[in-house]
């Protein structure tokens, strides 16, 4: 049970998230082959999409709270969110046009440093989209960065520890 919360909670962090959560979940499962892959799967999936709708609602909020703080180093981070966000959303909107919600998906789904739920839903929180199609965007990238990471993965370990 002990690995199943540390994976859990290795999904939860910003940047880290799956792509960190999953080769920790393959390593477990290389010295003990009774942790389940698929549980894992399940588990980081969970962790990954639990501060979904707190980014969704409130970062945005926190990060213009924070750019009134007159706390030097706070003060320019949450700036340079603030900018880095409405510039990134604009570009994301003007190059997918109506396919917006896929452009989230892949976006979420690539498994590139930046990239994942933390930093999707900061963007369809920044663009004003949908919640509801916008989580599901979400999940589905969640899903298919799950799938490139544990292929990855299955041929690294594989070709390491022979994983079968």
């Amino acid at each position: 049970m002990k690995n199943y919360i540390y994976i859990f909670l290795i999904a939860m962090v910003p940047l880290i998230e799956l792509r960190g959560a999953l080769p920790v979940a393959y390593g477990i499962h290389t010295a003990n082959p009774d942790f389940s892959l698929i549980w894992s799967y399940i588990v980081i999936a969970i962790g990954n999409m639990l501060p979904v709708p707190f980014i969704y609602f409130f970062a945005r909020k926190v990060l213009e709270w924070g750019k009134d703080i007159n706390v030097g180093f706070i003060k320019k981070f949450c700036n340079w969110c603030l900018e880095k966000g409405e510039k990134g959303g604009q570009k994301l909107q003007a190059k997918a046009g109506r396919g917006l919600y896929f452009a989230l998906l892949l976006f979420v789904g690539i498994p590139l440093p930046g990239t994942g739920a933390w930093t999707g839903t900061l963007a369809a929180s920044f663009l004003d989209m949908d919640f509801k199609k916008s989580v599901i965007a979400v999940m589905g990238g969640v899903i298919l960065a799950s799938v490139i990471v544990g292929v990855v993965c299955t041929l690294g370990f594989g070709a390491v520890f022979g994983i079968k």
